[in-house]
């Protein structure tokens, strides 16, 4: 077998023992027993424990955009957008 198909078949084996055994290379937003928080008007972030409310600055993110791991669909679009006072999601001025 040549080198090139043999790595390739390592990967896929160590890719496949992954996805079996339930790990994941992906970092998650927040550890277990927290939820992420969004700055008002800021694209900052915290984790905060399920049994607490977002401290004072801070909101949840809207329903169904809620960012779950680093680099993913929502945590890409918190990057330029924020909510402000008001709950309304604008996006963040360049720069902000």
């Amino acid at each position: 077998m040549r080198t090139g198909k043999r790595v390739h078949l390592i990967l896929a084996s160590v890719a496949a023992a992954a996805v079996m055994t339930g790990c994941s290379v992906e970092e998650a937003t927040c550890g277990g027993g927290e939820y992420p928080v969004l700055s008002i008007g800021g694209t900052g972030s915290a984790c905060v424990s399920n049994d607490e409310e977002p401290p004072k600055g801070y909101t949840r993110y809207p329903e169904g955009k809620v960012p779950e791991h680093v680099g993913d669909k929502w945590d890409t679009y918190w990057q330029t957008h924020t909510v402000d006072e008001n709950g309304k999601i604008v996006e963040v001025p360049q720069g902000g």
